[in-house]
């Protein structure tokens, strides 16, 4: 049998053509949606003839999760307000518990408990914040050995910052091994420059990809300038950059007009582009959020 007959539509092993009934069962072919087979040694056999087809439906679902709208962006919303957490701004990463508050909620806690005159807590757990640089640090150490992402991500950054790109990088791969979407795009860079690991294009890549598909504004506005210099794929460069600045990233905005001048985007799309990248950046926006913002710049 071909592909395109019953086969392609599952109803049949793609390697003996035994219909799927009773105690039948077939399983996916590993990386498309193509075919099934009957058990491993069908698919080994059958491997040579299904491979291109393989390759190219794999890569048009790779290609239809990549380029899929998230949801929001990595960070996700404040805990406490609701609100989605800016990409650009500074938000407080808890020792205690390694939730990410906004710096809105941060500060108003910090002034409800002066107020009340009450001991320094987490405004998420309601953990005691320590009174000291020695207690933080073990606090943190505990969330790096219970294996928290969001921990063992820091602790690559705070490895990387010191100049030490390899220890860096085991903590990056640990957390992203977890599913930390601001991992693979720390490894995505350690890649791209050589730092604690040997440049490898492909996982740069690879990583770049799994933090944009996470939500990862950076990541994806990376991915745009890769298309646009390295492939000279101008199509998939602006598709990333759209979709970056509909998630408040502002330098895939400034890519977009850039290209609306070269005549590579039409004035319809740009003019989209602006109005989700501003309804995004609106929507962090807060009361408790703009009297934090006053303060720390003073």
């Amino acid at each position: 049998m071909s592909e395109g007959e019953d086969i392609e539509a599952g109803t049949c092993c793609a390697s003996c053509g035994i219909a799927e009934i009773d105690d039948i069962k077939l399983m996916d072919c590993d990386d498309c949606d193509l075919v099934k087979y009957c058990s491993d040694e069908c698919q080994q056999n059958h491997k040579s003839e299904h491979e291109e087809d393989c390759k190219k439906r794999a890569a048009e679902l790779r290609d239809e999760l990549l380029f899929k709208q998230p949801e929001s962006s990595y960070l996700g919303d404040c805990p406490i307000c609701c609100l989605p957490l800016p990409i650009d701004t500074f938000s407080m990463t808890q020792f205690c518990c390694s939730k990410t508050i906004c710096k809105g909620c941060y500060a108003a806690n910090i002034f409800r408990e002066g107020e009340m005159r009450l001991k320094h807590k987490c405004p998420f757990c309601r953990e005691p914040i320590p009174d000291t640089h020695q207690e933080c640090d073990k606090q943190w150490v505990k969330r790096i050995e219970a294996n928290d992402p969001v921990a063992l991500c820091q602790e690559g950054t705070e490895q990387y910052d010191k100049g030490d790109y390899i220890k860096a990088f085991e903590y990056f791969t640990k957390a992203a091994e977890l599913g930390n979407i601001r991992a693979h795009f720390r490894l995505s860079v350690l890649y791209h420059h050589g730092e604690g690991v040997e440049k490898d294009n492909g996982k740069k890549i690879y990583h770049a990809e799994e933090a944009a598909i996470g939500g990862h504004p950076q990541a994806r506005y990376n991915l745009g300038c890769y298309e646009w210099n390295d492939y000279d794929n101008r199509e998939r460069a602006i598709k990333h950059w759209i979709i970056a600045a509909s998630q408040g990233e502002d330098d895939s905005i400034k890519q977009l007009m850039n290209e609306f001048k070269g005549g590579f985007i039409s004035k319809e799309d740009l003019a989209a582009a602006l109005r989700a990248h501003q309804a995004a950046v609106d929507a962090t926006k807060s009361p408790h959020r703009q009297i934090a913002a006053e303060i720390r710049s003073k």
